[in-house]
């Protein structure tokens, strides 16, 4: 089987150090075995991304020496193929439209938590279809929620497997009823993430180690759109002295600081252990 991997950066800023590390080890991945990269630009954040940060990209990925196979799919652009996806778990009965607010999860208090903070409580679960037509007609703004109970008991067990760690069985729970659609944008993440590595076929997902957990939704996903799962592969993540992440805030460590200031790409790789 071809190897494809990806890099799918959001243009919501410059490329810094700990993506250097991600595309070249994905990059690296795929031609090693003969196989493509795909450069994905996911921009579903409307409000905050910028094509001049996209055009940087380019160039950053360019002065690194990575090259990509067929053209860059950019999410924006595709929004027709997530809602297709959503209209069909919504006739399904898996998703379900939630008017309720930050403040509003926030002030439940008694809700768990789970990798992104409070667990939706599910208020708007419960809701009758009358109530939810009356509220949409009424215009209040909502987004599309996964019935992860629901989700669950349809998918039935699943699990992915990961490089460093093996099989791991997937928790349909663990995010709760995740956001599968905002109410200023058609899609979210998980949604688009999903779907767009099945539309393009990748079949080895590399990525930072921190995006473990969101893989138990994209395996839910998966399992309930009737996709093949790829392989993942979670790799650590570069700090700085301090411990601390790379962050598009730190403007000193971006490629475009680099590469300014004369850093030789080539040297910067091995820098990075690569």
């Amino acid at each position: 089987m071809t190897v494809v991997t990806r890099f799918a950066p959001s243009p919501t800023g410059e490329l810094h150090l700990g993506h250097a590390y991600s595309a070249v080890i994905a990059w690296r991945r795929a031609r090693e075995k003969g196989g493509r990269f795909l450069l994905r630009i996911e921009d579903i954040d409307i409000r905050r991304s910028k094509r001049e940060f996209e055009a940087a990209i380019l160039v950053d990925l360019k002065w690194l020496g990575l090259d990509w196979d067929g053209p860059v799919r950019r999410q924006s652009e595709h929004f027709a193929d997530y809602g297709k996806v959503l209209d069909g778990l919504a006739e399904r009965g898996i998703v379900f439209p939630c008017f309720c607010t930050r403040a509003d999860i926030a002030a439940s208090g008694s809700a768990p938590h789970g990798p992104d903070g409070p667990l939706y409580p599910g208020t708007c679960r419960h809701r009758s279809p009358q109530q939810r037509r009356d509220l949409i007609a009424a215009g209040r703004e909502f987004c599309v929620r996964l019935d992860c109970a629901r989700a669950a008991a349809e998918a039935a067990p699943y699990a992915f497997t990961d490089e460093t760690q093996g099989r791991i069985e997937g928790n349909a729970t663990l995010f709760g009823d995740v956001v599968l659609a905002r109410k200023d944008t058609p899609t979210s993440y998980h949604l688009a993430v999903t779907v767009d590595d099945h539309l393009q076929g990748v079949t080895l997902v590399t990525r930072g180690e921190d995006l473990l957990p969101s893989t138990h939704v994209h395996g839910l996903l998966q399992r309930l759109l009737g996709y093949e799962t790829p392989a993942y592969a979670h790799h650590k993540l570069l700090t700085d002295d301090s411990g601390r992440r790379f962050a598009k805030r730190d403007k000193a460590m971006t490629l475009r600081a680099l590469r300014e200031r004369g850093t030789e790409p080539s040297r910067l790789l091995k820098s990075l252990g690569l």
